[in-house]
């Protein structure tokens, strides 16, 4: 908030300002970012240009509809369409894991099923939301022997607090 108004202050005369965000995104507000700051921003700077970036390049469609329907669903949002030129892509199936050992039971079935149809490992990623859920699938990767790379993070038994603790024991 303090950040926004500084901003909004230092940019009210000239209206020089930039800003990029995502108002379907309130992913940080855990280290203070407040939504607020994005939805009231055209009516703060009413003369500012909007460009949308809607073209994904990376995903799908059925993926990029799954998410426009998920976001569908935010309060208060700007319409916003992601679209690809990726073609449809392959349908998109859900399971609902009862715990995190059965979702990364679960994920270690279907790295073995794309194996035995001959998909070689550097074709496979797994993505997880918090480090905190990667214990519980490098347990499962290592017990079948898969080798796995953590990316943007250390693996939970190379983090120096558990090499200490394990040592300890």
């Amino acid at each position: 908030g303090a950040q926004y108004a500084l901003v909004k202050f230092l940019a009210k005369h000239h209206n020089n300002i930039t800003v990029v965000g995502d108002p379907d995104q309130s992913i940080y507000e855990w280290r203070g970012a407040n939504v607020e700051n994005i939805l009231h921003f055209e009516k703060d700077f009413p003369k500012a240009k909007i460009v949308r970036l809607e073209q994904n390049y990376r995903s799908t469609n059925r993926i990029l509809k799954a998410a426009n329907a998920v976001i569908a669903n935010n309060a208060r949002r700007k319409p916003k369409n992601l679209w690809s030129d990726k073609g449809d892509g392959e349908i998109i199936h859900l399971y609902k894991a009862t715990d995190e050992r059965m979702e990364a039971v679960f994920m270690v079935s279907q790295i073995l099923a794309l194996r035995q149809q001959g998909r070689p490992l550097t074709e496979m990623v797994g993505f997880y939301r918090t480090h905190s859920q990667s214990r519980v699938i490098e347990e499962e990767l290592l017990r079948y022997n898969i080798p796995y790379r953590i990316i943007g993070g250390v693996k939970f038994y190379a983090r120096r607090e558990i090499k200490d603790l394990l040592a300890y024991l």
